[in-house]
C-alpha cells in the first residue's frame, strides 16, 4: 500500500504468519499518512480483542493530529505473558509485526512504541525485557511484570506505569497472581529506576480530584539526567483496573472507578514521543 495517496484515515484488519500459526492485528493509519511515521503498538486485556482495546484507548484522534500509526494485536488466547507454549510465540510475533509494518508502511523502525492493559500490560512488560532492541519506550496500565518467570530488566528503558491502589484484579501491592508472583506497582518502579540509572529521588506531583469521581493521583518521575531517561509512576488513588479517562468497561463493583482525572491516552503519547532508539 502506498500511504502516500492516502487522504483520509484507515483501518485495515492484517494477519501473518508466525510458526505456522495465522495472527491477527488491526492498524490504523492516520489522516493524510506520511512516510516515516512512528508507531504505537496497543495490547488489549485478558478476553478483550483489537476492536475493544481502540474504544477503550481510543489513540486514535491523537494519531491524526501527530501523524502516528496504532495497531492492536490480537491474542485469542490470552497473551502467553509468561513462559511460551507451543507454538506461541508472543515476542517473536510482535518482533514479526514490527518488521511488517516497517516494511508494508515505511514506518519509523527507531520510533516503535508499546502500551497495554492488565495482560496486554504484562505483555508489554515482557517485551521491554525481551524486545528492547526494537522498542524506544513502553507504557504500561493496571499491571507490573512476572517475577519468577526467567526474565527481567536488563537494559535501560524509557517506562511509564499507571496502577490503581483499588486494583481488585492486579493488586497494587504486588504478590501472587493466579498461581504467579508479581512485583508491586512501587518495587517495579524502583527496579527500573536503577536499570536506568535514575536519580533515586524522584520529583514528586499531586493530581487532585478536579473530576469530582472520587479518585487523585501522584505522579512519580525518575530520570537520568545524562540520557534524559526518565520512569513515571502514576498512582491512582481509589482507582481500580481501568484505563484512565476510558470508559468504565464493567461494573465498579467488578473492576473498581474509572479516573476522569488523566487521559492516559494524551499522557502516554506523551511520554511516548520525545524517545528513539539509542
Amino acid at each position: 500500500m502506498s500511504i502516500s495517496a492516502l487522504a483520509q484515515s484507515q483501518q485495515v484488519e492484517e494477519t501473518i504468519n508466525v510458526n505456522g500459526v495465522k495472527r491477527e492485528f488491526t492498524t490504523y493509519l492516520p489522516t493524510d499518512a506520511i512516510g516515516g511515521m512512528p508507531v504505537v503498538i496497543s495490547l488489549h486485556g485478558g478476553f478483550a480483542s483489537p476492536k475493544g482495546q481502540f474504544k477503550l484507548a481510543d489513540f486514535r484522534p491523537i494519531a491524526d493530529k501527530d501523524k502516528f500509526i496504532v495497531v492492536c494485536p490480537a491474542s485469542k488466547h490470552g497473551w502467553e505473558d509468561g513462559k511460551d507454549v507451543g507454538k506461541i510465540d508472543e515476542v517473536k510475533f510482535i518482533d514479526q509485526l514490527i518488521s511488517y509494518l516497517i516494511k508494508t508502511y515505511h514506518a519509523n523502525g527507531n520510533r516503535i512504541y508499546v502500551t497495554g492493559i492488565s495482560k496486554g500490560g504484562f505483555m508489554t512488560a515482557r517485551l521491554a525485557c525481551q524486545l528492547s532492541s526494537r522498542i524506544a519506550a513502553v507504557a504500561i496500565v493496571a499491571a507490573t511484570l512476572d517475577s519468577n518467570e526467567g526474565y527481567t530488566p536488563q537494559y535501560p528503558m524509557p517506562i511509564l506505569f499507571i496502577h490503581g491502589t483499588k486494583d481488585p484484579i492486579v493488586s497494587y501491592n504486588g504478590g501472587s497472581l493466579f498461581g504467579r508472583e508479581v512485583y508491586s506497582h512501587r518495587d517495579i518502579i524502583k527496579k527500573w529506576a536503577a536499570i536506568d540509572n535514575c536519580n533515586p529521588k524522584p520529583v514528586i506531583t499531586n493530581i487532585p480530584d478536579k473530576a469530582g469521581d472520587g479518585t487523585s493521583l501522584i505522579k512519580e518521575e525518575y530520570t537520568n539526567s545524562a540520557t534524559g531517561m526518565q520512569v513515571i509512576g502514576y498512582t491512582v488513588n481509589n482507582g481500580g483496573h481501568t484505563w484512565p479517562g476510558g470508559s468504565q468497561y464493567l461494573p465498579r463493583f467488578l473492576i473498581g472507578k474509572t479516573t476522569k482525572n488523566l487521559n492516559a491516552c494524551q499522557t502516554i503519547w506523551d511520554f511516548f514521543k520525545p524517545y528513539t532508539l539509542q
